[in-house]
């Protein structure tokens, strides 16, 4: 039922535990934590007959309330509490590790629950009962359908849930190692918790750090990040100070790529990693297949013959597409979201997945490349434009918007773009 995460392998603990597992027993930096392995979840389903829930996603709620409602067993609460005390009882990291989360042909990026800043057993018990509970969440159901899984008995979905002693990051981030030798690494970074980078709430810094050592920056307007106070996950505002202030320095990006090499060379293939520096440690936090990479940076040349209307970000997911725009600010604008429309918003949660299957095409107010919504655009080859500053009132709903992912630019015509109509040039 719990499984030293240095035992982990994929088999009985998913994807995502499995990679860990490999990357301690190579010695490599993860933090130390166990697995509540397969076994657990079907022992708490067996009886729950889940699989007349799993295909209908107008009825996913149900399966997730049924779970939901199921207290846990106290053996699991009982088996939690002397793996929580081996550890010394500290806050901990709760994450998915579904079987068909983290592979090569579908990522799940942040389809199902993590939990930050978790301690004493019952709450870690109610976190696993959530993540178990996730795997039928509409995004999460979405998701699977898209990607020619969709859960029906034949292939029920299961669910592993790694435990793992949480880590006040000063910094933290993502990093895609390269697919051949020529290519560069690539790193996003930002102040505190992973979660500001991973799920697009802020723009982070962004690293190339080639073969021979060298290492170019972008270095972003950082304006909040996520710390832990307590057993709550708080957002303040960044110093004014530190805010335009590089989040890495040339020596740890390389020694980042260099570890990047290291655990794509264990795992065998470029690897999406996230990663977090603690007291001055680098740590491994996750490690999965890249499933589809990014388009290359853009070069100032790429929009020096643009319109004057146009509107310049971060390249996501390579692909031109013209659309209307449709302005999306939280869930409440779901459903004026229409096939063929382009989503523009302030960031995508992941929660929103099911808006990525209809729209065609992204761009977003804050972000990086290495972010959960730009990985799962690319995986839908849907064009993505990120991190352009007010991007929400500065196009127009229901107008029309020409977006390109390759280069990071949005285009409309005069007028569309606001406060273009009597001015040339909008960057």
């Amino acid at each position: 039922m719990i499984v030293p995460l240095m035992e982990a392998v994929a088999g009985t603990c998913g994807g995502k535990a499995g990679a860990l597992g490999a990357l301690l027993r190579a010695g490599l930096p993860v933090p130390d934590g166990f697995v509540v392995s397969f076994a657990a979840y079907l022992a708490a389903v067996r009886d729950l007959d889940l699989g007349r829930f799993a295909g209908e996603p107008d009825d996913v709620h149900a399966a997730a309330r049924t779970i939901e409602a199921r207290p846990v067993h106290a053996a699991v609460i009982d088996a939690l509490e002397r793996a929580l005390g081996e550890l010394g009882d500290p806050p901990v990291a709760v994450r998915s590790s579904a079987a068909r989360e983290d592979t090569a042909q579908a990522s799940a990026a942040g389809q199902h629950e993590s939990f930050l800043a978790v301690q004493g057993a019952g709450e870690v018990a109610e976190a696993v009962r959530a993540c178990w509970a996730s795997l039928f969440s509409p995004r999460a159901v979405e998701y699977r359908a898209a990607s020619g899984r969709d859960g029906r008995p034949s292939g029920d979905p299961v669910m592993a849930v790694i435990v793992q002693r949480h880590l006040d990051a000063e910094v933290s981030g993502v990093m895609f190692t390269p697919a051949d030798s020529g290519d560069a690494t690539r790193i996003e970074a930002s102040w505190g918790l992973g979660p500001s980078v991973v799920e697009g709430r802020v723009t982070p810094d962004s690293y190339r750090v080639t073969a021979d050592g060298s290492v170019t920056r972008t270095v972003a307007d950082k304006q909040q990040r996520l710390d832990r106070r307590g057993t709550r996950l708080v957002i303040r505002d960044v110093p004014t100070g530190s805010r335009n202030r590089p989040a890495l320095g040339d020596v740890t990006a390389t020694r980042l790529a260099e570890l990047g090499g290291q655990i794509a060379a264990v795992l065998g293939g470029p690897q999406d990693i996230e990663w977090a520096i603690a007291d001055g440690r680098v740590w491994v936090l996750q490690a999965r297949p890249v499933t589809a990479a990014p388009p290359p940076p853009a070069s100032p040349s790429d929009a020096s013959d643009m319109p004057a209307v146009t509107l310049t970000g971060t390249p996501g997911s390579r692909g031109t597409v013209t659309g209307t725009v449709r302005i999306v600010r939280g869930r409440g604008d779901f459903a004026r979201v229409r096939p063929g429309d382009i989503l523009v918003c302030p960031f995508t949660d992941p929660a929103w997945t099911p808006l990525l299957r209809i729209a065609a095409g992204v761009v977003t107010e804050t972000g990086g490349v290495l972010s959960h919504a730009a990985i799962v655009a690319r995986e839908r080859a849907i064009p993505a434009v990120l991190g352009i500053p007010n991007v929400t009132s500065r196009l127009r709903d229901g107008t029309v918007v020409t977006i390109d992912g390759t280069t990071g630019t949005a285009t409309a015509e005069p007028g569309i773009i606001a406060g273009t109509e009597a001015n040339a040039g909008s960057t």
